[in-house]
């Protein structure tokens, strides 16, 4: 058996976004990450916007440059909607609006699959006023179908994040979607280890061991219990050597990806702060970790 893994690092554009995607791009590497969670959104990479063909192929071409590798985010903000947050979503009461996100991931796995990135990241979305949950689930489940038959054909994982609020919120909402869904292979899970933390019954490296088999994506912050708010490295409550042994213990090869979304203010320090951390840390880990 193959012992732990070196973790490759990532950080979010959706964290820098006060930067040109080339200079985003150019700060990661001069940092040392290894890639970068790509979320598209009308200031890095538009998926909307005409050209989307060949401005992938810029991207794919300037990844390849600088030696990073990508995953592909769908976490804009305001991509579809300029009114509503992450609107519409896979539950949308209007069939329109669920037509519209479950276009903008099957776009989204396109994009992955031209990029060479191992996973497209999604979410389900807040349930709507007056839905109740059986016609939720079912609206994701229908929803999802398209984009996972999309996946397949590319090669490209979709990795559904459980996030706080939403219907998906949880690793047992993930499994229960899974069942729901006849676990397709295309179907694998983003795990942010903040959200464990919040809310997650089990600390963060029991969820990463938990998670293990289906683990597609890994995004990573400080969090505080029952708190829903992404904080920089040591802000939070969480323990984080326990986390990365677990996760170098996974054999997980994807990217963990530095999730600061509402940080972009001071995006670079960030990004250096955070990747020094992670480096000290688990190298921390990786002495602590007993001999096998």
């Amino acid at each position: 058996m193959n012992g732990p893994q070196r973790l490759r690092l990532g950080y979010g554009t959706n964290g820098l976004t006060d930067l040109r995607l080339d200079d985003a791009l150019g700060l990661l590497a001069d940092l040392g990450y290894d890639g970068v969670g790509l979320t598209l959104d009308h200031m890095h990479l538009d998926p909307l916007a005409p050209d989307l063909t060949a401005r992938t192929a810029r991207v794919s071409r300037r990844l390849g440059a600088l030696g990073l590798t990508a995953t592909v985010e769908t976490g804009a903000r305001y991509v579809l909607d300029p009114h509503r947050k992450h609107g519409p979503s896979l539950l949308d009461p209007d069939p329109d609006g669920r037509a519209a996100r479950t276009r903008l991931l099957i776009t989204a796995v396109r994009v992955a699959a031209d990029l060479g990135a191992h996973a497209v990241h999604c979410f389900s979305g807040i349930t709507p006023p007056g839905t109740d949950d059986d016609t939720a689930w079912r609206r994701l489940e229908e929803a999802l179908l398209p984009v996972l038959d999309a996946a397949a054909a590319a090669g490209v994982p979709l990795a559904i994040e459980p996030e706080p609020g939403h219907l998906l919120a949880t690793l047992a909402d993930f499994h229960h979607l899974r069942t729901l869904l006849g676990n397709p292979s295309p179907l694998g899970l983003t795990l942010d280890i903040g959200h464990c933390q919040c809310l997650e019954p089990d600390p963060p490296d029991e969820c990463v061991r938990a998670a293990a088999p289906w683990l597609r994506h890994v995004q990573i912050e400080d969090m505080r219990r029952g708190v829903h708010e992404h904080l920089p490295f040591g802000d939070g409550e969480i323990d984080f050597p326990p986390v990365l042994d677990a996760l170098a213990a996974t054999g997980y090869q994807g990217l963990t990806v530095v999730e600061l979304p509402r940080h972009s203010h001071a995006g670079p320090q960030l990004a250096r702060s955070s990747i020094e951390f992670l480096r000290t840390t688990a190298a921390t880990a990786r002495k602590e970790a007993p001999a096998p």
